[in-house]
């Protein structure tokens, strides 16, 4: 009986790794009409070894957000986990009791995750060295990346939302505006509070309406320009209090930058009368103050588990960012990554890589380059901090809300992707044996991101079956 268990067990794994997919999973692809060909999957031990199930594994697919996973490890391996950012502060100028007579420049390094709170430390300090007015300008030095032409329409006509933010070498908040709504009586305006301020940027609340809330980001129809965001719609009582985030992309980088200083300078005690402009760090300026981000491997958890998609575009060109060399540029980046992935024996024929976000229609690579990708994490001794930075199966991130009441739950770390026509898991699943597996599934079809369903069938199948 033992034998012939075994040789059942070894003939379902012969079975799949053939072509066919469990039977489950295959269930919910025909429920959704989605044919085998539109599907790939690559299931294999995490630590070495060959494929345990294959379908279609060896075909370039459009990866969507889990292509941030090789740009992340790339950034790993060819950075460190301890890489640092380091934001740099100057005077251009003469500075006599607490005014500079000249410009402060302001030298941005690429840290993907430069927030408000940051430069308003960086600021706090400045006025602790004694600095109160600056009678120049505020300079802002942008070179380290290339100025690359972005339309933050061009993807899916949505440039208020903020996945459409372009990368940029002082990239602030992500250029986002972050609403926190409160309904009132219907017939009132809404409560609210906005974050961060922005100096010459008005919000205006919307009404309470009454009626359902549905598709509130519709429902509000935001306006947006220059001077201030306004609201066409309203907010339905029914919503409660919410918290949305918007792209501001009316505003360029600088104008956003200089909108946001301008508000803190004030706040700190601060005088500031000057323009913003952009240039360059002359060689007779004196540092005054630095801005040293968080590590790299703490920045990767904002970047897998919430899918942060111009976090990872600043992280990719800094591969190839460097102080007073050419500036990095998406192109010089690529071609960065394929040499590593080259040179760490990764099948890179597959691959088509635009901004290492996977927020491209053109981006494509093989659930087999994924599954090595993962093998290899898994045998680096950086392993802990790029497992970690996936979301973890019912607990946070991306799937937070699935597989809360499962055996899998905090037993996988996923990371997830979705464009139109395109789903995607990729990661690690401890299974009931112990075993640890490398999981990676596409579906590119129409109807891919209904049937996801198919996703959780496989990566339940994979705890079962190893």
């Amino acid at each position: 009986m033992r034998i012939l268990l075994v040789f059942s067990l070894l003939l379902c794994q012969v079975v799949h790794a053939a072509g066919g997919a469990p039977p489950n999973v295959s269930a919910e692809l025909r429920r959704y009409g989605i044919p085998i060909e539109a599907v790939a999957i690559d299931v294999r031990p995490a630590e070495s070894g060959k494929p345990l199930l294959a379908i279609n594994h060896t075909r370039a697919f459009k990866p969507a957000s889990i292509m941030k996973l090789l740009t992340t490890q790339a950034a790993l391996e060819l950075l460190g986990p301890d890489y640092r950012w380091v934001t740099r502060v100057y005077a251009q100028g003469v500075i006599e009791a607490d005014v500079l007579r000249g410009d402060l420049l302001v030298e941005g390094s690429g840290d993907p995750r430069f927030a408000h709170e940051d430069l308003w430390r960086l600021l706090t300090r400045l006025r602790a060295l004694g600095l109160r007015e600056i009678r120049g300008n505020l300079v802002l030095d942008r070179r380290l990346f290339r100025n690359e032409p972005h339309d933050p329409a061009a993807f899916d006509g949505r440039p208020d939302r903020a996945y459409n933010a372009s990368p940029d070498a002082l990239l602030l908040d992500a250029k986002a505006l972050t609403l926190l709504l409160q309904p009132r009586a219907v017939g009132q305006a809404a409560q609210l509070a906005s974050e961060p301020v922005l100096a010459g940027f008005s919000v205006e609340p919307p009404m309470t309406i009454d009626g359902p809330c549905n598709g509130l980001r519709d429902q509000l129809q935001p306006k947006f320009s220059a001077q201030g965001l306004r609201f066409g719609g309203g907010l339905p009582a029914t919503c409660g209090e919410r918290e949305l985030s918007f792209h501001l992309y009316t505003l360029d980088h600088r104008q956003y930058f200089g909108a946001v200083f301008r508000a803190l300078w004030v706040q700190t005690g601060g005088v500031f009368n000057g323009s913003v402009i952009d240039g360059e760090l002359r060689a007779d300026a004196r540092e005054l103050t630095q801005w040293v981000s968080a590590p790299l491997a703490s920045q990767l958890r904002d970047i897998n588990k919430f899918s942060n998609n111009v976090m990872a575009r600043n992280l990719m060109l800094s591969l190839v960012a460097r102080r007073g060399d050419v500036p990095a540029s998406s192109s010089a980046a690529v071609i960065r990554v394929v040499e590593w992935m080259k040179h760490a024996g990764l099948d890179s024929s597959t691959l088509v890589l635009q901004n290492g976000s996977g927020l491209a229609r053109e981006e494509k690579l093989s659930a087999a380059a994924l599954g090595a990708l993962l093998q290899r994490a898994w045998q680096q001794p950086t392993m802990p901090e790029f497992v970690s930075s996936l979301p973890v199966a019912g607990i946070d991130g991306t799937m937070a809300k699935r597989f809360d009441n499962s055996p899998l739950k905090g037993r996988a770390h996923i990371k997830t992707g979705s464009l139109d026509d395109v789903a995607s898991i990729a990661g690690y699943v401890t299974a009931r044996s112990g075993k640890r597996l490398a999981v990676v599934a596409m579906i590119n079809h129409p109807k891919a991101n209904e049937a996801r369903p198919a996703f959780d069938q496989l990566l339940t199948w994979v705890y079962e079956h190893y």
